[in-house]
């Protein structure tokens, strides 16, 4: 498992604990993500399908290769995107012994490593958000068949979902959609979007308790409110 590097938000200067994703190259080996931990993330106002891969050689085979550049969403509501070197570490030597992983705060037993699904498309994105509600416990959820009725892209047992794939920040109507389908339907809600929420829509969250996550082109998800951490810390 890849070690965690900080990062500094340059809007609200909180610092993060941010592991490096890891993708396996065609060749079988692991191929982890460089980022520069003493780098200046940059605030992404933006995202544009182009300037989100960074190209990256393995270490073993030597293969070029495009991949999701990481982002990280930060408790403020900026999406930071970590400074990334253009050349890959070598891979540890057989004596090197990984970083035990850090067990997640509050559930009993901890949760198996997360294996995030890589997003090329808004359809990916759905998948990806289906397989972290599935990560969290909630084994049944399958992607809703009347999405233009309702709004719900993904429905399990007392757990329903709405994900944004698009390139402009969530609005504060989209969260009240996911709200209103949570009182409908008695269930917890989660919201997924890829560019982050409009500042309304985060107070709205806020004041709703619905749970708010970004997600980046890895497919891992990062909580940005209480409601989200809350989430994670439930057992279905």
């Amino acid at each position: 498992m890849a070690e965690s590097v900080p990062v500094r938000c340059p809007a609200c200067h909180r610092v993060h604990a941010f592991t490096p994703p890891t993708f396996p190259c065609p060749c079988g080996a692991p191929l982890t993500v460089p980022v520069l931990p003493d780098g200046e993330p940059a605030q992404l106002e933006h995202r544009t399908w182009k300037n989100s891969w960074v190209t990256l050689s393995c270490p073993t085979c030597g293969r070029q290769d495009d991949w999701p550049h990481p982002e990280l969403g930060c408790a403020c509501g900026a999406v930071l995107r970590p400074p990334v070197n253009g050349t890959t570490p070598a891979p540890p030597g057989r004596d090197t012994v990984p970083a035990p992983a850090a067990p997640l705060p509050g559930p009993p037993l901890p949760r198996p490593p997360f294996h995030p699904v890589t997003i090329r498309t808004g359809r990916d994105a759905v998948a990806a958000a289906a397989q972290y509600l599935k990560w969290l416990g909630h084994t049944d959820v399958a992607q809703a068949s009347d999405r233009s009725a309702t709004g719900v892209d993904l429905r399990g047992k007392g757990i329903v979902a709405l994900v944004d794939p698009s390139t402009s920040r969530t609005p504060r109507r989209d969260v009240e959609t996911l709200w209103l389908n949570c009182l409908n339907e008695d269930a917890t809600g989660a919201f997924f979007s890829l560019a982050g929420y409009a500042h309304d829509a985060r107070l709205r969250a806020d004041e709703l308790g619905v749970p708010l996550f970004v997600m980046d082109l890895t497919g891992a998800p990062q909580p940005v409110n209480d409601a989200a951490d809350a989430l994670i810390r439930s057992r279905p």
